[in-house]
């Protein structure tokens, strides 16, 4: 086979080949036994008619279009092969010689992906990021789970405050008349928790058990109820009861309720420390990876990026997104319902920064092509072992399901992604 490949545009143009004749004969003759099994001739049994009878009858040419279906895709695989592009979607293909005698000439139109230029990509210099963890950190660390520990106490004729529980009965009208969804009875609400409409809970600061409270609000405009958005309502309130916070002593009855390892509130407040050092750090480090990625693709160039790429990327990320809420029992149908969204809001949502991710994986693809990674079969055996005990799965299940190639593309993109943030200093 002789490719040619005719660059039209930035990322596209015609990759033209041939299928010769030793093979479409084959594939004739094998197409040919297919069709005849439901052809019904006079003087023949269904599906005995001859090679001849039917080119007869029929023409030779009737049986062109089937085969080529069977030959074009490995005709074109070869072809993208021979001439070295890497096609970035599926071709537009055109046929401009198809006869019985002479090879069958074929041309396609197709969108490669682009050329990466790279730039600097190792001993980056990033922003230096903070790991110290103060005091005051700490302490709020404890005041938190101390948060999550109090009791919550009946307040006698007291006025409800800031922090404070309520629980109550309420009604919501608008216009005069009940809207779906704006009643509930024994309802507890924490007053600064924000879960209710914005201007709810501050209206019910001092009120006390037994009270009758009108609430005014104004629902916000991005409201997920249309009906709703940007309308005044107001909520009949009956508040039952106030109940406030009783908060535990920072002792070490605290410490063991707060984590059954420890026995003293010391003991306990190093073990917060160090998790809080633990945690910087580790977010230390991924910023750095983070903005190491950035500055090589920031460095790399890239003329255009194919809309297709683009396209096909805020697809995928969209599909991952909904996957992982159907693993969690929510389709995407239920999904919109709840969010108050729609499949064009959340294609909006990943075309946001779509170009970005793709031109981060093909700056990425670049690096590793440029190192020139060889992945040996003790590196295959690492993935493999790693892919198992992220997933719970057996290695041989992974092995059945990931095959050579696509493994050893992910430990280069992986061994690209370690040389662009393993060598970049913080400064």
């Amino acid at each position: 086979m002789t490719a040619k490949w005719e660059k039209k545009g930035t990322n596209d143009g015609v990759l033209s080949f041939e299928i010769s004749q030793e093979l479409i004969q084959p594939e004739l003759t094998k197409t040919f036994n297919k069709v005849k099994r439901n052809i019904s001739v006079p003087g023949f049994r269904k599906g005995k008619i001859s090679r001849q009878m039917f080119n007869k009858m029929y023409g030779e040419a009737a049986l062109y279009e089937d085969t080529l279906n069977a030959l074009l895709p490995a005709a074109y695989d070869a072809a993208v092969k021979e001439a070295g592009i890497e096609p970035v979607a599926q071709p537009s293909v055109n046929v401009t010689k198809m006869e019985a005698e002479g090879a069958w000439e074929i041309t396609a139109e197709v969108t490669v992906k682009p050329e990466v230029k790279l730039g600097e990509y190792k001993n980056l210099t990033v922003e230096k990021q903070d790991r110290e963890v103060t005091e005051e950190e700490v302490d709020a660390t404890i005041e938190e789970k101390r948060q999550s520990l109090a009791e919550l106490v009946l307040k006698e004729d007291a006025a409800a405050e800031a922090g404070d529980t309520v629980v109550i009965d309420y009604k919501g009208m608008k216009d005069g008349v009940a809207f779906d969804g704006g009643t509930a009875e024994n309802q507890s609400l924490e007053l600064g928790s924000n879960t209710f409409i914005p201007g709810f809970e501050e209206q019910l600061i001092g009120a006390k058990a037994g009270d009758d409270v009108e609430v005014k609000v104004t629902f916000p405009e991005e409201y997920h109820a249309e009906d709703l958005a940007g309308a005044e309502a107001i909520f009949e309130v009956k508040v039952h009861e106030v109940k406030g916070k009783e908060l535990p002593e920072l002792d070490d009855e605290f410490a063991k309720d707060a984590d059954e390892e420890v026995e003293t509130f010391a003991e306990y407040k190093e073990k917060v420390r160090a998790s809080l050092v633990e945690a910087k750090e580790k977010a230390a480090k991924e910023k750095v990876e983070e903005l190491a990625i950035e500055q090589a693709v920031a460095n790399a160039e890239i003329v255009e990026l194919p809309h297709v790429m683009v396209h096909d990327e805020v697809h995928r990320a969209m599909d991952e997104y909904l996957g992982n809420m159907q693993r969690q029992g929510i389709s995407p149908e239920l999904y919109y319902q709840i969010t108050g969204t729609t499949e064009a809001d959340l294609h909006k949502q990943f075309e946001a920064d779509a170009d970005k991710r793709v031109k981060t994986s093909l700056v990425i693809e670049a690096v590793a092509a440029a190192e020139g990674y060889e992945v040996t079969e003790e590196d295959i055996n690492a993935e493999i072992k790693t892919l198992s005990e992220t997933y719970g799965m057996e290695e041989d299940a992974i092995r059945k399901a990931l095959t050579a190639e696509m493994l050893k593309h992910d430990i280069v993109l992986k061994k690209a992604l370690d040389v662009i943030t393993e060598t970049a200093k913080e400064a």
